[in-house]
């Protein structure tokens, strides 16, 4: 994988921090069992069904991300810093927007899928057990990583602790509660699409998620103590040729022997694969909550 690069990082870490060593591509590794009751993060990067979650994840919700982020100002000599950045697709245009002067830096378990550009650091980091400088950062971005951590309000807590005075976090999650099939060529197919959205939420729950944790955020960040927080939430109509409703499609095989496991029978996920791609399927996202919040003090850029 390429070398973690940067060509204005920002200051190192404080002294009590530890790097990671990024596995090598291949290397099988998944994110430790957390608190004794996860089998392992659900979308491990390290395996072959991540770069088509990536893409999928881009292409659906960088549209919601990218403009609320802008709306904060992010501009030349700000120091950015975005957990879980997964593909790097919202670390890379954050890079293109901070020099010169500035820095993001990016960090995952596994970031082998984040490619170098200037201005971008790419670490290895566990966000639930390796310290963050404090008062650092002057904008803070995770999206839809919180949710899968049974840690998430310590997490929150650390994140806060990372923005400087008067510097933004922004937190965009799921709440998957309602998502419901609108146009289906019967009512089995209508069941059958409901039972995989069932199965999947009981999924991401055995590993330890909340997959309705976004209606949660907006209250999380004002009681980790930010102010000015500012809720969009985004819904959208599910069809085949939509980001979101391939990314639904990509799960039933990446999240393929989690869904059995959960009383899904290979049957079904057949039927809800043929389902999602009929041009005339409709169905209701869940709900995308980008949620931004503001540290107290400090001048506001």
């Amino acid at each position: 994988m390429p070398q973690p690069t940067a060509a204005r990082p920002a200051p190192g870490p404080a002294p009590t921090e530890r790097e990671h060593v990024p596995p090598a591509p291949g290397d099988a590794r998944t994110a430790p069992d957390r608190a004794g009751s996860a089998p392992g993060y659900a979308f491990d990067n390290a395996t072959p069904h991540s770069t088509e979650q990536h893409r999928c994840l881009a292409a659906a919700y960088d549209p919601v991300t990218l403009p609320r982020l802008a709306s904060t100002g992010v501009g030349p000599g700000w120091h950015c810093l975005e957990v879980g950045a997964g593909g790097g697709s919202v670390a890379r245009w954050l890079a293109g927007r901070v020099g010169p002067g500035g820095s993001v830096l990016a960090t995952d378990l596994d970031p082998r899928h984040i490619a170098p550009a200037p201005h971008l650091e790419v670490r290895a980091h566990d966000i639930v057990r390796d310290p963050l400088p404090e008062n650092r950062y002057d904008l803070v971005v995770a999206r839809l990583v919180l949710q899968h951590l049974p840690e998430r309000h310590e997490v929150l807590a650390r994140l806060v602790r990372a923005l400087r005075p008067g510097g933004v976090l922004q937190i965009d999650e799921f709440d998957t509660s309602y998502e419901p099939p609108l146009l289906a060529p019967d009512s089995e197919a209508e069941r059958v699409y409901t039972a995989f959205l069932a199965a999947k939420s009981a999924a991401l729950r055995a590993a330890g998620g909340d997959p309705h944790w976004g209606r949660r955020v907006p209250g999380a960040l004002r009681d980790a103590g930010l102010v000015a927080v500012d809720v969009h939430p985004h819904i959208e109509v599910r069809h085949a040729g939509s980001a979101s409703l391939q990314l639904q499609l990509h799960h039933t095989g990446h999240l393929r022997e989690r869904l059995l496991a959960q009383g899904l029978t290979a049957r079904q996920l057949d039927r809800v694969r043929a389902l999602m791609t009929d041009p005339g399927f409709r169905a209701a996202s869940s709900v995308l909550y980008s949620v931004q919040g503001r540290k107290p003090g400090g001048a506001t850029r």
